[in-house]
């Protein structure tokens, strides 16, 4: 049975670009809870008020079979772990377990420590022995331990006999510096597993060698059962392993069992990785294995082809599995296998004979700098235009001026456009201003336009806005551009895609789409 210790809400935070309030963390540790995990390390209370408030906060919180964990380090030396304040701060966290990380590599010991070989075994021993007097649980982690193993083996093993001296029940090995190969980490943790028999030894990797995950599947197989990662691989410098890749990889391809977690709950894996990367409001990885947008998704044509007669041709497990979906991809390197498969998500069956031509359309526009992979409300007005379907409205043509006032310069700058669409028999020309610049002012004209023939746009919200120069033969100002628009309502997203010389030209463009998907996607594409 393998225990997992998350420390997203401890070692996670010390990542780049990652920040946790503690409603924040609070949040993430009742999901990881729902998850199964059976130990959540909560932070370091004796390191920061946040932390400090954390702990506070989950006093009064249920979460079921999984035990919240406070991390410390041993006793500075010279004092007492009873007047030590951070041992205190462990204790104050009250938690049933308690994470301290002490030195193993010499090294560290007499030049980041200052302190004595010696010492540092009665710093540990003398530590755990008082917090297993005080009813904790206590996981040994034993910072830079391969690295301090390679350098002077005899010293990092009497770090770990001080441990167990002192009553840690778990003897965990850092990869600290995330350095270590998968054979080295394989050799040395069934070197500790042999010298300590009974104990629960677990393996604690980082990713600057890109190896996290294959050195924790390596001590796994070496005999470790204690597994400290985080969610999405936040974490110091590249990273910590990523419990989103190991956890699948544990329970799908060793059929390994895992406590809390069962092969069940793993199809909450994605909504788990993307709710974490929401409350820490980073976007989640694209091509993250088993939980990325891109991790089901097939773009090539003979791929295509062969995964709609059997995915398993190109899919090493079922995306159900980890609670993703299967994506097919419309682009220029597609085939007709793909399209009939991306308007069959559309509800649209056509016969593979027929669909030449907007296979054919579709290639021409990718060529001239479109890109429907994210931008699938596109492909669908697309389809439905090159079917027989009729959108509601007819841009027409557009103009748009910018103001400013050379008198005082401090006066900001403002935007008018006009436009003229055709809606049904009627030809509107309107005119709108913004502050914000030209595309929402085009934005404020069009719907000025059209909202009188279509209320239902007034529910219509701007999500998101992207311009990509396109490289090629053109450079500088006279480049194309590629502008991706996301519009939401009602809980619904949907992307759409507009290209051109003229960035303007090219915004207009995505943002009618939005308008016109959102009014023809309740009616059915025509069929053969």
């Amino acid at each position: 049975m393998i225990e997992i210790l998350d420390t997203t809400l401890r070692d996670g935070t010390q990542g780049q670009a990652v920040s946790l309030s503690s409603d924040d963390k609070v949040a993430i540790a009742r999901r990881l809870a729902a998850f199964g995990v059976p130990l959540i390390e909560g932070g370091w209370p004796g390191s920061n008020p946040k932390d400090a408030e954390f702990f506070a906060r989950m006093k009064g919180v249920d979460l079921g079979q999984t035990r919240l964990v406070a991390f410390g380090s041993t006793r500075r030396k010279g004092l007492r772990p009873q007047d030590d304040a951070s041992v205190q701060a462990m204790l104050g966290a009250h938690t049933p377990v308690v994470t301290v990380v002490a030195k193993s590599w010499d090294f560290h010991v007499t030049e980041a420590l200052e302190v004595s070989l010696e010492e540092n075994l009665r710093m540990i021993e003398e530590t755990y022995r008082y917090l297993v007097s005080q009813g904790r649980r206590v996981i040994h982690d034993a910072e830079h331990f391969f690295d301090g193993f390679k350098a002077n083996r005899g010293y990092a093993l009497a770090t770990l006999e001080a441990a167990v001296r002192g009553g840690a029940d778990t003897l965990c090995l850092c990869d600290t510096n995330g350095g270590s190969l998968p054979e080295e980490v394989a050799e040395i943790t069934r070197i500790v597993v042999e010298a300590f028999p009974g104990l629960r030894i677990g393996i604690h990797p980082h990713n600057d060698g890109e190896l996290a995950v294959a050195n924790a599947l390596a001590a796994v197989r070496a005999g470790a059962t204690h597994v400290q990662g985080t969610i999405n691989g936040y974490g110091e410098r590249c990273g910590n392993l990523n419990l989103t890749s190991t956890i699948p990889n544990l329970i799908l391809k060793y059929g390994l069992e895992l406590e809390g977690i069962s092969r069940e709950k793993l199809s909450e894996l994605r909504e788990v990785s993307h709710y974490v990367d929401e409350r820490a409001n980073l976007t989640p990885n694209l091509r993250a294995p088993y939980v990325g947008d891109a991790a089901f998704a097939h773009k090539g044509g003979i791929h295509v082809s062969a995964v709609l007669k059997n995915p398993r041709t190109y899919e090493h497990v079922p995306p159900e599995a980890v609670g993703n979906t299967r994506r097919v991809l419309v682009s220029d390197l597609s085939g007709r296998s793909n399209l009939l498969a991306k308007l069959a998500e559309a509800g649209v069956q056509v016969p593979k004979e027929t669909a030449g031509a907007l296979l054919e359309e579709v290639k021409q526009l990718e060529h001239a700098g479109y890109s429907f992979e994210g931008a699938e409300a596109s492909f669908y007005l697309l389809a439905h235009r090159l079917r027989g379907g009729k959108l509601p409205f007819e841009l027409m043509g557009f103009s748009v001026f910018m103001h400013a006032n050379d008198d005082r310069p401090d006066t900001p700058t403002w935007a008018e456009a006009t436009v003229r669409v055709k809606v049904g028999e009627s030809v509107q020309h309107t005119a709108g201003e913004s502050k914000f610049g030209p595309v929402s002012a085009l934005d404020v004209a069009f719907r000025k336009a059209v909202q009188a023939f279509y209320p239902e746009i007034g529910e219509i919200e701007l999500s998101d806005y992207k311009m990509r120069i396109l490289s090629g033969q053109e450079s500088g100002t006279s480049s194309g551009v590629r502008v991706m628009i996301e519009m939401h309502r009602a809980g619904e997203r949907w992307t759409t895609v507009g290209a051109s010389r003229n960035s303007l030209e090219a915004s207009l463009k995505a943002l009618t789409d939005g308008y016109a998907y959102a009014l023809v996607k309740a009616q059915p594409v025509p069929q053969d």
